[in-house]
């Protein structure tokens, strides 16, 4: 274990408060969203806000939930992933609410569509078929239909009464899921976006569907309730695509999402110690944040020593040093860390980090991912 940061310098740098819209989050350390699959019949009981509680009561600033369904039938893939309709989940979420609240944090729930991740046949709808821009698939192939305008436009409307739902039961904001080849993602890219009409084409154009989903999420909750976009060039088992080659094709992609409202920018790499374009040493997250001037989290392998690739296979991944994260949040590249599987196997990781009890991280074990504690 190699862990240099003194527990003054971290503290210092991560328990600094930050705005986000009208939200002020405590310290800069945000829960990065994980599917979990412990919420039966989609809804989330007592133990799934017992487990983020933990977390906000361990120091986490900022509880970013794991995806959740929106009201759509071909939105999901599984009747344990928690869904966002339905009042017996709803009544779920207001406990979720209220545990991380009372525990001293703040809570996003991230919504979710896997368009063409979902499986034929699959619950919580099997009768809904895989729908995406293109029916395509990220293989390739064309396993699924097109999504026809009323499709957009209902799960446009879908984003939009989930975001206003989550101001009611008193979230603190939402984050849209806009990453690692889901459906908004699947827009974005042009390996699963060969539309011929307004939604495809340019990368403005691909851009269309995503940016609609925020601006009609944004007229729908208050002006200043915080509206989270989760974004990456990687996609599920597809870990070299990209968005953008360059720092102009990701500006034609971010600029029409900052247009529409996003507040900030969650920005999904492997690693998040990598540069993302050649010539400068910023990251995804410092690259966004540069283009659009809205603040961005940056996420990937923080504090462990082996990217979650290679973990979520069933090994291991030891805890490591974080001060090459606090120099570059010292120099403002970006302003938050979502921090995942550290978090699942060490719910007082950030207090540990806060406090120099280094000695006492726990390493992260595939195990802890059959657990919900």
């Amino acid at each position: 274990m190699t862990v240099h940061a003194s527990a003054t310098r971290a503290a210092r740098t991560l328990s600094r408060p930050f705005a986000l819209g009208g939200l002020t989050v405590p310290n800069r350390i945000a829960m990065a969203p994980m599917t979990r699959e412990f919420s039966p019949g989609g809804v989330p009981g007592a133990d799934v806000a017992d487990y983020y509680a933990r977390r906000a009561a361990g120091g986490v600033g900022l509880i970013i939930t794991e995806g959740t369904y929106v009201r759509h039938p071909a939105a999901g893939t599984s009747d344990a992933v928690p869904r966002f309709h339905g009042e017996d989940a709803l009544d779920g979420w207001s406990r979720v609410v209220a545990a991380v609240h009372a525990a001293g944090g703040t809570v996003m729930p991230q919504l979710w569509h896997v368009g063409m991740a979902r499986q034929a046949g699959a619950p919580p709808f099997p009768d809904a078929p895989p729908s995406g821009p293109s029916g395509i698939a990220l293989d390739g192939t064309g396993s699924g239909r097109a999504m026809t305008q009323q499709d957009l436009d209902d799960v446009i409307a879908a984003f939009a009464e989930a975001a206003a739902t989550a101001e009611r039961l008193g979230f603190d904001g939402v984050e849209l899921h806009g990453a690692h080849g889901y459906l908004i993602d699947q827009f974005l890219w042009s390996g699963t976006n060969r539309r011929t009409d307004g939604y495809g084409g340019s990368p403005a154009a691909r851009t269309r569907f995503a940016a609609e989903i925020v601006a009609a999420c944004r007229e729908a909750v208050a002006p200043d309730f915080p509206v989270l976009f989760r974004m990456s060039q990687w996609k599920m088992h597809h870990y070299r695509a990209r968005l953008a080659e360059s720092a102009e094709e990701l500006e034609a992609v971010v600029a029409p999402l900052t247009d529409a409202g996003v507040t900030a920018f969650h920005c999904s790499t492997r690693r998040y110690w990598l540069p993302e374009f050649e010539g400068s040493d910023l990251n995804l997250a410092g690259w966004v944040k540069k283009l659009t001037g809205r603040p961005t989290l940056t996420v990937g392998s923080v504090g462990l020593d082996n990217e979650f690739l290679a973990t979520f296979k069933g090994g291991q991944a030891g805890v490591t040093g974080i001060d090459g994260l606090l120099d570059r949040l010292e120099r403002d590249e970006f302003d938050l860390v979502a921090i995942g599987r550290a978090l699942l196997g060490d719910p007082e990781w950030a207090a540990k980090i806060f406090e120099g009890r280094t000695d006492a991280l726990v390493p992260f074990d595939a195990s802890m991912l059959r657990t919900l504690n």
